[in-house]
């Protein structure tokens, strides 16, 4: 029977404000996340037994560069009885009369391929945050020094640049435009998921997370030259001019979802 719902999948490094916009386009008409369910942060990847998941698998600044955790179109997973597993475990979770299920896990960021493979009309959402921001959250979850947590961030989004290719539809937001901007955001994700916008998506005032830390140890020269692809400087510097294109299938809806978000 063919699928009645579509799968956003949202992913990006641990602290990086996945959980934040997930929430936000699960709020969209017609969208919907898992709630109440007794896995961390509401984390579809706990709820299903098709891809196996352990204490050694997504660990925090550590799974994203890890080559076992890069799951693609060649993976002995890419089979139907994976794709069937997993809708059989995600439905109890999910309204039924959802047309998009939004469904988060930092792990997807190294499973979009895959996943796509799975479910072809699946589309992908990316939360990036600085690097300096996401080192100095993490301090408190391992004792790896800040410099190689910078080292982690930038080389998992480098294989994320390799993977983006691959990908039919994906947009990449940054945590500093979601809160500096709440409403285009709301209004960005409404595009990209080709559903009519809340009349009131102007978002509520969101708290800047980074402020919290004016300590953070800054990036090196060649730490700074790696992150300006996306936009981010020394000392929590962020350009306000960067933006990634978003990729979809359909030139209106990518079209339209630049200009919700006012991508230049």
């Amino acid at each position: 029977m063919p699928l009645r719902h579509r799968y956003l999948f949202v992913g990006g490094l641990h602290r990086s404000g996945t959980s934040l916009v997930a929430r936000m386009a699960a709020s969209l008409p017609g969208a919907g996340g898992i709630q109440g369910a007794p896995v961390p942060e509401n984390e579809g990847v706990y709820l299903q037994g098709a891809i196996p998941h352990d204490a050694l698998k997504g660990r925090p600044m550590r799974f994203a560069t890890d080559p076992a955790e890069h799951l693609t179109e060649a993976s002995p997973l890419n089979r139907l009885e994976t794709r069937q597993r997993m809708e059989a475990d995600w439905t109890p979770w999910f309204r039924p009369d959802l047309a998009w299920r939004v469904e988060k896990s930092p792990v997807n960021l190294t499973r979009m391929r895959l996943l796509q493979q799975l479910f072809p009309l699946s589309q992908f959402l990316v939360v990036l945050r600085h690097p300096e921001a996401v080192a100095a959250a993490m301090s408190k979850w391992t004792d790896r020094h800040p410099g190689a947590l910078m080292d982690h961030w930038l080389e998992a989004h480098e294989r994320l640049v390799r993977d983006l290719r691959h990908l039919h539809a994906v947009l990449i937001l940054r945590y500093e435009d979601v809160v500096r901007d709440p409403g285009a955001t709301i209004r960005g994700l409404s595009a990209f998921l080709d559903v009519v916008a809340p009349t009131d998506a102007v978002g509520e005032p969101i708290r800047d997370g980074n402020t919290d830390y004016p300590d953070a140890m800054p990036m090196t020269g060649a730490q700074t030259a790696r992150a300006a692809r996306w936009g981010y400087g020394p000392n929590l510097g962020v350009d306000p001019n960067w933006s990634l294109a978003p990729a979809h299938p359909l030139r209106d809806v990518r079209d339209a979802t630049s200009t919700a978000l006012g991508m230049k």
